[in-house]
């Protein structure tokens, strides 16, 4: 079993900054991909970020709407991953989550964190 402990939301001015970050526990298996997705009032979930660990290093994704904003990273031996967000707006409002995708002995399953809120004031 995967557990996924996430830390970091709040409310930041338009501008500023936040850092994310997502623990996993249990059994975690090399070559899976942790992410970050986000869900606004009114709005389906999205994908933000992705990470994947690969052969020659870690390969990382974003959404258009934060290239250039946001920062996903991996640590202490790829069982964290975080998200730095840079230059906020209040379009980034929303619930985010950390999610993990591995392959347990044949069987791909994705896990999912409790989510935490983060606020962009005008």
């Amino acid at each position: 079993q995967v557990q996924l402990v996430e830390s970091g939301g709040g409310l930041v001015q338009a501008g500023g900054s936040l850092t994310l970050s997502c623990a996993a526990s249990g059994t975690i298996f090399n070559g899976n991909e942790m992410a970050w997705y986000r869900q606004a009032p009114g709005k389906q979930r999205e994908v933000v970020a992705t990470i994947l660990s690969g052969e020659n290093g870690d390969y990382q994704n974003y959404a258009v709407s934060v290239q250039g904003r946001f920062t996903i990273s991996r640590e202490n031996a790829k069982s964290t991953v975080r998200l730095q967000m840079n230059s906020l707006k209040p379009e980034d409002t929303a619930v985010y989550y950390c999610s993990l995708y591995q392959n347990n002995w044949g069987r791909w399953s994705r896990y999912w964190s409790q989510g935490t809120q983060v606020t962009v004031s005008s």
